[in-house]
């Protein structure tokens, strides 16, 4: 019979110490959320498990009154792969504090509900979702909406008018890719006693990181470049301690966890995010480039295009310029169209961020449940589609393009 010494595994030797240099991005993601198991795992496996036994009913005290740490319930976010992912997730944007959430559209709710109580200030373009969320929901509750087109941030101080309130944006913004300037409005929010939300799902943590340029909150959908595969469904939100705080108790007691074999998924996927982002930009930049030439193309919106309006800011403020475009075709709708329905390497398919490029045309899908003048108001057009550039070889999405365009 074996003892338990035989039976119990080795604990892992503490292999190295803490680097002596500030490590690369890449090295980072990778290694910034290490677990350490006593089989050796470099990294956690999956805990399917949705609650946690306890030796006694003190002990249990301990951990859900918060003295003590420990995992009491997964739909509370206490769960080992959860939690591995969140470690990763603040380190993306050196964040003290990471919440994963089962869609970004979770995360965006329960952010605004946290933080947005005493009204919310929108800046520039959003996606739609976000915008029906706002208008439809938020406003009917109570809670006041105000909405200022991209090129109106003067305005922001004005609207702020009370202590306590949000300031919302999106940059690059869906689907028109307009810049603003993080650094300002942040400025200017705390002026006024407002926090500043971004989403940065467009930019990714590898480009652009906005608690560095002053943002107080940082949302992604994950399910777009962070997920990298199209196949997960997630949101995160990245910030201090005390921001996540409440965030974390609207996902508690709005069931918004995402499940622990998600968690693990997207933990993958992270560790691969700097090298497929960088593809992505490069990918993206020359398809753009090569766009803006074509004759049946009235403008390509791309901030890494030195005639984009917000070139020289995004230059300032970001790493890399992301992996979505989007073109103008001269015409109208059918015209946009028949393009979209002539690509063979494009996917026709809503999201964007995965390997595969894909194609969208936002007055049918993003922005579907916008009106149709309030989306002209934006700059946004039924000819315009956006490319959610993939992994493939730009040369042959290039030609993609040049073919379904010669369909007109």
């Amino acid at each position: 019979m074996q003892s338990d010494s035989e039976t119990q595994p080795t604990p892992e030797p503490n292999i190295k110490s803490e680097p002596t240099q500030e490590q690369g991005k890449a090295t980072q993601i990778i290694h910034n959320r290490r677990h350490k198991d006593n089989f050796g795992s470099p990294y956690s496996p999956v805990y399917n498990t949705t609650t946690y036994r306890f030796p006694d009913t003190a002990s249990l005290q301990e951990v859900i009154e918060g003295r003590a740490p420990g995992n009491l319930y997964t739909r509370w976010g206490t769960n080992p792969s959860i939690q591995e992912l969140e470690q990763g997730l603040a380190g993306l944007e050196g964040a003290e504090d990471g919440l994963a959430f089962a869609s970004g559209m979770a995360a965006i709710s329960a952010s605004l509900f946290a933080h947005g109580r005493n009204g919310i200030v929108c800046v520039g373009d959003l996606y739609g979702g976000t915008q029906e969320l706002l208008t439809k929901h938020l406003e009917p509750l109570g809670i006041p909406v105000t909405f200022l087109l991209r090129h109106e941030p003067a305005q922001l101080a004005s609207a702020l008018n009370k202590p306590g309130m949000l300031v919302y944006c999106e940059s690059p913004a869906n689907p028109t890719l307009s810049i603003l300037n993080i650094r300002a409005l942040a400025q200017q929010s705390h002026a006024k006693g407002a926090l500043l939300a971004v989403d940065n799902t467009f930019a990714s943590p590898v480009n652009q990181r906005p608690l560095s340029l002053g943002a107080d909150l940082s949302l992604h959908s994950a399910s777009k470049f962070l997920g990298g595969h199209s196949d997960i469904t997630a949101g995160a939100v990245m910030a201090s301690a005390e921001r996540i705080k409440p965030i974390a108790l609207w996902r508690k007691n709005l069931g918004q966890i995402l499940a622990p074999e998600t968690a693990a998924l997207l933990s993958r996927s992270l560790r691969t995010l700097p090298v497929r982002v960088r593809q992505h930009n490069e990918n993206a930049l020359a398809v753009a480039r090569a766009m803006e030439s074509h004759p049946a193309i009235k403008r390509v919106l791309y901030p890494g295009l030195p005639e984009f309006p917000g070139h020289s800011l995004a230059a300032q403020q970001m790493d890399g310029f992301g992996g979505v475009l989007t073109i103008e075709i001269k015409g109208g709708r059918e015209q946009a169209i028949k393009v979209a329905d002539s690509l063979q390497v494009f996917l026709l398919a809503t999201s964007l961020g995965g390997v595969e490029s894909l194609v969208s045309q936002p007055c049918a899908t993003s922005h579907h449940g916008i009106s149709r003048e309030e989306r002209e108001r934006r700059g946004i057009t039924d000819s315009m589609l956006r490319l959610s550039v993939g992994l493939e070889d730009a040369k042959d999405l290039i030609a993609d393009l040049q073919q379904a365009l010669s369909q007109l």
